[in-house]
């Protein structure tokens, strides 16, 4: 008898500090995990996005640039010929 109330004293006592445990430790350290993941996440489709912003202006000026040198005629280049104006 008084084997058994020492068992169920020890399982109550064990039930007690898994239950303090997973509800104490376990819990808290899987939700920062996921919440330190989730900002990890939004901070680099943040850092991505200001990536894209930045490289869009580039770009088009750089597009700009190359369709502002097509428009120019093409002259065959001769020899050293190099086109200048006369200063007077």
């Amino acid at each position: 008898m008084l084997e058994n109330a020492l068992r169920e004293i020890f399982v109550i006592f064990v039930g007690y500090l898994l239950y303090k445990f997973v509800f104490n430790f376990l819990l808290p350290v899987v939700r920062t995990t996921r919440q330190v993941r989730r900002q990890m996440h939004d901070m680099q489709q943040h850092m991505q996005e200001q990536f894209r912003q930045q490289q869009q202006p580039q770009q088009s000026m750089h597009n700009n640039m190359n369709q502002g040198t097509s428009s120019q005629p093409k002259r065959p280049i001769e020899g050293d010929y190099i086109d200048f104006e006369e200063v007077k």
